[in-house]
C-alpha cells in the first residue's frame, strides 16, 4: 500500500501496526520538510516476518529508484532494523532508519547528502534499550475507511521462527488515556470503525501501573468513547485472552465478533518446537468456549506449514485443527527460515514439500471460506463500505454492495456470493 502527501510518498509492508505507525512517519517527515525536496521523498516501512517479505521491500526500492532517480530514498520497518546492513548497501537506498527513529522528525531532518558513506546512511538503535512507547497522535488513515491504533509494542516471547523481536523490541504498552483520546480523535474526525493494533496485544498492560489487561482496555474504550461504533482486535494469542476481554466479546455488541488467532501449527510437539505456549487442545477448547459466549464470532488464524522437523503426521495435525477450530480466515505462512533464530539452525523440511503443504492448508483455508459464504446467505448484516462497492461485514467477510460512501455503515441482506465474497444489497431496497 503507497500514499502520497506533498511530495511524501510512504510505501507500507506488512503489518496494521506498520499501516497506523506510516501515519505517523508521514507526519514527522513532513514536519521535517521532506516534501519540498526537488525529487520528492520515497520512504519504505517495510516487515520482515518472512523472507519473502524483505525480498518485496528490496525489489520494490529498486523498481522506484528506477522510476524515481531524483527522489530521496528511505528504508525503514522491521526489514531495516533486523538487517540494516542489507539495505545499507544498495546503492539504491539514501537512508536506513530503525522502528524508533522512524517516528521522530529529526530523524528525517538529518537526511544525509547523495553520495554519503555507509555509515551515516544508517540511523538504526538498540531496539531492546526501548522501555516505552508513546501515544503517537493521528487524525486520519490514508486512504482507509477504518482507522488503526497502536495499543502495543514489541514481545517478551521468543518463539524460536520468529524475528520480530529483533525489529520490535521487548513489549510496551500505550497507556490506556493515550489509547482513548486517540480513539476518540478519530470518531470524532468520523471513523466508525477504529481496530487496535499490536505486536503481543494480549500482553497489553503488563508494564504499565496497575498492570490491566487487554479486556479492561476494551471496556474503557467502549465506556467512554461512546460515539465509536465499531470496536475490532487484530491478531491475539489466545492463551493469553483474559477473563475481561472474554466478558467484552460475550456482552459488548460494538466489539466486532471477529478475532484473529496466532495458532501456528495444530501439533503439539511441533507447538512445542516452536517454543509455543499453548497446546492443539488449548486452541479446540478456546474456539469452542468462544462460541458459547459469542456464536456470530467469526475466527482466523495464521498457521506455518512445514515448520522444520515436521513429518506428514504432524502437518495432518495441523490440517484437521481448520475444521476443529471452524476456521473461517486463513493465513498460511510457509515456512521461511529467518538467520538469527533457532528454528533456521534446526533440521528443514524439504522446499518443495514445504511449498506442496502451504498449498493443501490453502486449499483447506479456501472450502472453509466457501462454507461460510454459504451460511450467510439470507442473513441481514451491517456493512462497512470501504470502496466503491465493497465493505466488511461485522465479521471481517467481504462483501460486494452497491451503496454508500466509504466509511459508512450500511444495514444490508446477504443475497448469494460469488466464492469470495459475499453479494449484499441494503435491507430498504430490498423492502422496497
Amino acid at each position: 500500500m503507497s500514499a502520497e502527501t506533498k511530495g511524501i510518498e510512504v510505501v507500507t509492508f506488512g503489518c496494521r501496526l506498520n499501516t497506523y505507525e506510516s501515519e505517523v512517519m508521514r507526519r514527522e517527515a513532513e514536519k521535517a520538510g521532506l516534501g519540498e525536496l526537488a525529487g520528492g521523498a520515497i520512504i519504505f516501512n517495510t516487515c520482515a516476518v518472512t523472507g519473502e517479505a524483505v525480498r518485496q521491500a528490496k525489489q520494490a526500492v529498486r523498481k522506484a529508484r528506477r522510476e524515481h532517480p531524483d527522489a530521496r530514498i528511505i528504508v525503514t520497518g522491521c526489514a531495516a532494523q533486523t538487517g540494516p546492513q542489507d539495505f545499507v548497501a544498495m546503492d539504491e537506498v539514501d537512508l536506513v532508519l530503525g522502528n524508533e527513529e522512524k517516528l521522530a522528525a529529526h530523524s528525517y531532518r538529518a537526511l544525509p547528502d547523495f553520495g554519503v558513506n555507509d555509515f551515516e546512511k544508517a540511523r538504526v538503535n538498540d531496539i531492546f534499550s526501548v522501555r516505552e512507547t508513546a501515544s503517537h497522535m493521528v487524525d486520519a488513515i490514508e486512504g482507509r475507511a477504518r482507522a488503526f491504533v497502536q495499543v502495543q509494542n514489541g514481545c517478551d516471547h521468543r518463539c524460536t521462527f520468529c524475528i520480530i523481536p529483533y525489529g520490535r523490541g521487548n513489549s510496551r504498552s500505550v497507556p490506556m488515556g493515550g489509547v482513548v483520546e486517540q480513539i476518540r480523535r478519530l470518531a470524532g474526525n468520523g471513523y466508525a470503525e477504529v481496530v487496535l493494533s499490536g505486536v503481543d496485544m494480549t500482553s497489553y498492560g503488563a508494564d504499565l501501573p496497575g498492570a490491566p489487561k487487554l479486556g479492561k482496555l476494551v471496556k474503557t474504550i467502549l465506556r467512554q468513547v461512546p460515539e465509536v461504533k465499531r470496536l475490532r482486535l487484530s491478531s491475539i494469542d489466545s492463551i493469553e485472552a483474559d477473563d475481561e476481554l472474554l466478558d467484552a466479546i460475550a456482552t459488548e455488541k460494538r466489539l466486532m465478533p471477529h478475532l484473529h488467532l496466532s495458532l501456528q501449527s495444530g501439533d503439539d510437539m511441533i507447538l512445542k518446537r516452536m517454543k509455543r505456549r499453548h497446546l492443539r487442545a488449548d486452541s479446540i477448547r478456546f474456539c469452542a468456549d468462544i462460541r458459547k459466549l459469542r456464536p456470530d464470532i467469526v475466527l482466523g488464524a495464521d498457521i506455518i506449514a512445514g515448520f522444520p522437523t515436521e513429518t506428514e503426521e504432524m502437518f495432518e495435525n495441523s490440517l484437521r485443527i481448520v475444521e476443529e477450530c471452524g476456521l473461517t480466515h486463513l493465513h498460511v505462512f510457509p515456512f521461511s527460515p529467518r538467520e538469527g533464530t533457532p528454528a533456521a539452525r534446526m533440521p528443514q523440511v524439504r522446499r518443495e514439500v514445504v511449498k506442496q503443504r502451504a498449498g493443501r492448508l490453502r486449499a483447506a483455508g479456501e472450502t472453509a471460506y466457501r462454507h461460510h459464504l454459504e451460511r450467510m446467505q439470507g442473513s441481514s448484516q451491517s456493512v462497512l463500505i470501504e470502496r466503491d462497492g465493497l465493505g466488511r461485514t461485522e465479521g471481517f467477510t467481504l462483501a460486494a454492495i452497491d451503496a454508500g460512501e466509504p466509511g459508512e455503515i450500511v444495514e444490508a441482506v446477504i443475497t448469494g456470493h460469488d466464492g469470495t465474497r459475499l453479494c449484499a444489497v441494503p435491507r430498504a431496497a430490498q423492502a422496497a
